[in-house]
């Protein structure tokens, strides 16, 4: 008998982390408004191919859960694809901290005055309060996953 074993790369990371963020978190129905007094406090599964797309001048992204953990912290799970050479909006602040799994594309981050450049597997930290920023340097469209957790409040440059 041979023994299986799987290898998780970092994109297959990245979807999981995704995934077990909104798992996680959650009952909640797909798509649905939300406000962040909701609460979170049963699994669910959230089917990529069920998840509205939202067009957008610069791209799309698709909501997959917004509300607060059981445990009371604020959770936000979205998917954006951005076109090449497209920026999803200019730099900005915010209370909550983020993580951005990156499963397609180039994408330049500036973060804090930290500049580097994220292609697939790789992750993004933005601590709360920090400036940051990215656009698509690629030449196809760049997808990734954003999962915000904090308050939820955007700071003035």
């Amino acid at each position: 008998m041979t023994e299986h074993k799987d290898h998780l790369n970092r994109r297959n990371l990245c979807i999981n982390l995704a995934g077990f963020a909104a798992l996680a978190a959650s009952t909640y129905p797909v798509n649905a408004a939300s406000t962040t007094d909701t609460t979170l406090n049963h699994s669910q599964l959230f089917p990529y191919d069920k998840l509205t797309v939202h067009p957008s001048p610069s791209g799309s992204s698709r909501a997959v859960i917004e509300g607060k953990l059981a445990t009371g912290e604020f959770v936000e799970v979205h998917e954006t694809t951005l076109q090449p050479g497209m920026m999803p909006h200019p730099p900005h602040r915010h209370t909550h901290s983020e993580f951005l799994l990156i499963r397609e594309g180039r994408l330049e981050v500036d973060s804090d005055g930290q500049r580097g450049v994220i292609e697939p597997g790789g992750v993004v930290f933005t601590a709360s309060g920090v400036l940051h920023g990215l656009k698509n340097i690629g030449t196809v469209p760049a997808s990734y996953f954003v999962v915000a957790v904090g308050i939820q409040k955007t700071i003035p440059n």
